[in-house]
C-alpha cells in the first residue's frame, strides 16, 4: 500500500492537523476540509460499526458497500459542495437502570454515520491538545478502567473526602446549540465542516413514524455526539473547574468525568459544600440542570479505628458510598486488614444485566443447548471484561449463579416434562460449562 493511501495515510493527515493545533492553542482553525478525501472517507467508514442498527432509510453496511467507491465518492461531492442534507435521527427508547424508565437513543443513517466519522476524526485531532486528562469518555486511548484506576489512586493517595455526585439531567437532550456554536468558533471556523455540523444540530427526530426538530441536544448514540458533548463540558465544567474553582479552595480537590458521568472530590468539607452550591448556578449558566436527588454531597473520608465503614451519608459520622460508572465505591477492609477504597456491581447495573440475560434465556430456550451455552457464555465473559475488578469478586460470582438459575428455570419451560432440579442442571452445567467468574482488572497495576 503506498502513501497516497489506507491508514497510514489518513494518519499522517491527522498528524498534520493535531501539529497544527498545538502550535497554535489559541487560534480558531479555518481551513480543515481538504483533508477529507475520498481516503479519508474510506478510512472512516472501516471505522464505522458494521452490525449496528439501521438508521431512517434502512439501509444496512452490506447495501452501502456493494457500491462503496460511488457511495463515497457521492458523499464526498454532496459534503463539500454543501449539498449534503442530514437525513432525521430514528429514535429509540431503551430501559434505564430502574427498569421502569427509558432513556432515547438516537440511530443515523449509516452514509450519516460514514460522515459523522470523518467530522469526529478532525475534531478529535484538534481537542486532544485541549482536552484535560481528568475527561476519560469516548477518546482515543481511553476507556472507563483507567477513569476507575484514576479515581481509586486519588482517593487513596487523599485518604478520602467529600464527594460531589453529579448527575446532569436529559444533557444529551438539553444541550444549548448557541452556546456550542460559541465553543467551536474558539477552535474551528472552517465552513464546510461547521455548515455539516449544524445540519447534524437541524436534523429531525424520527419517532413512532413522526418527523420532529427539536430546538436543543444532539441525539445520544449519534456518532458526532460524543465529541461534541466533550467540547461542551470541557468549557462549561473542566476549564472552570481547573482554571477557577480549584485556585479558589483551601484544600486539594479532583475531578473524574466520563462524557456526562463525573464527581467531584474535596478534601475539605468547605470547600466541598461551596462548590456544591455554586455549581448548579455554573450549570443553569449554560442551559444544564442538574438532578436535584441524584446529585449529592458524600462523607467519603477513610474510616477511624474502631469504626465499622458501613452506611453514614454527608450529614453521619461513617463514610457513606457513592456510584461512577456502574460501580459503588465505598471503605473495605483489605486482607491485610488496610481501610481501603473498594468496588462492586452498582444494585441497578447488576438488576438491568441479569433481566436481560433472563430476557435472553426465555426468547432463546428452544435453541440447541450447545448453542445457548455458547451465547451465554460470551455474555458471561463481557460482564466478567467489564465488572471483574478487584474487590468486586463476590458481585461477579453472584452474577454468574443468577444466571446459571435464569438459564435453568428457563430450560424447565422447554416442555411439559419433568422438570429439571438443581442436582440435574448441574451434570448438565459439567457437559456445558459456564466461565467461572474472574477478576480482569487489577487495581495493583495502577500503582
Amino acid at each position: 500500500m503506498d502513501g497516497t493511501s489506507g491508514p497510514e495515510y489518513v494518519s499522517t493527515k491527522l498528524s498534520r492537523i493535531t501539529l497544527l493545533a498545538g502550535e497554535n492553542p489559541k487560534m480558531a482553525l479555518t481551513t480543515l476540509a481538504h483533508h477529507i478525501d475520498v481516503e479519508f472517507l474510506r478510512e472512516a467508514y472501516r471505522r464505522t460499526r458494521k452490525d449496528g442498527a439501521t438508521g431512517a432509510d434502512g439501509q444496512t453496511a452490506e447495501d452501502y458497500e456493494k457500491n462503496l467507491e460511488a457511495n463515497l465518492r457521492s458523499l464526498l461531492e454532496r459534503f463539500k459542495s454543501g449539498a449534503y442534507r442530514a437525513p432525521p435521527v430514528r429514535r429509540v427508547l431503551i430501559p434505564k437502570g430502574d427498569g421502569k424508565r427509558t432513556r432515547p437513543i438516537g440511530i443515523p443513517t449509516f452514509e450519516d454515520k460514514v460522515l459523522q466519522r470523518a467530522v469526529a476524526m478532525v475534531l478529535e485531532a484538534i481537542y486532544e491538545r485541549d482536552f484535560r486528562y481528568v475527561s476519560f469518555g469516548f477518546r482515543p486511548g481511553r476507556d472507563a478502567h483507567q477513569a476507575l484506576a484514576y479515581l481509586w489512586v486519588e482517593l487513596m493517595e487523599m485518604g478520602g473526602g467529600w464527594v460531589l455526585e453529579v448527575d446532569i439531567k436529559s444533557f444529551f437532550d438539553t444541550l444549548d446549540h448557541g452556546h456550542l456554536r460559541a465553543f467551536l468558533d474558539q477552535r474551528v471556523r472552517d465552513g464546510v465542516l461547521r455548515r455539516t455540523i449544524d445540519k447534524w444540530l437541524k436534523a429531525g427526530v424520527l419517532e413512532e413514524g413522526r418527523v420532529t426538530y427539536p430546538e436543543a441536544g444532539t441525539p445520544q448514540g449519534g456518532v458526532i455526539s460524543p465529541i461534541l458533548a466533550n467540547v461542551y463540558l470541557h468549557e462549561v465544567l473542566d476549564q472552570w473547574f481547573e482554571a477557577e474553582v480549584k485556585p479558589r479552595l483551601r484544600g486539594k480537590a479532583f475531578m473524574v468525568r466520563y462524557a456526562d458521568d463525573f464527581v467531584m472530590v474535596f478534601a475539605l468539607e468547605e470547600d466541598a459544600r461551596r462548590v456544591h452550591e455554586v455549581l448548579p448556578k455554573r450549570f443553569g449558566k449554560y442551559g444544564l440542570t442538574l438532578h436535584p436527588e441524584k446529585t449529592r454531597l458524600v462523607r467519603f473520608r477513610r474510616p477511624r479505628r474502631g469504626t465499622t465503614g458501613k452506611g453514614g451519608d454527608a450529614q453521619g459520622g461513617r463514610p457513606g458510598s457513592f456510584d461512577l460508572l456502574g460501580l459503588t465505591h465505598f471503605w473495605g477492609r483489605s486482607r491485610r486488614g488496610s481501610w481501603v477504597v473498594m468496588r462492586k456491581t452498582s444494585s441497578s447495573r447488576f438488576r438491568r444485566a441479569l433481566k436481560r440475560i433472563d430476557e435472553w434465556c426465555r426468547q432463546n430456550r428452544h435453541q440447541p443447548i450447545e448453542a445457548q451455552q455458547t451465547q451465554l457464555s460470551q455474555k458471561l465473559r463481557g460482564h466478567y471484561g467489564y465488572y471483574g475488578i478487584t474487590g468486586n469478586s463476590v458481585a461477579i460470582g453472584r452474577f454468574r449463579h443468577e444466571v446459571c438459575r435464569a438459564w435453568q428455570r428457563w430450560l424447565n419451560r422447554r416442555s411439559q416434562r419433568a422438570r429439571m432440579v438443581w442436582a440435574t442442571f448441574n451434570n448438565l452445567l459439567r457437559r456445558y460449562p459456564l466461565p467461572q467468574a474472574r477478576c480482569v482488572h487489577s487495581v495493583f497495576a495502577t500503582q
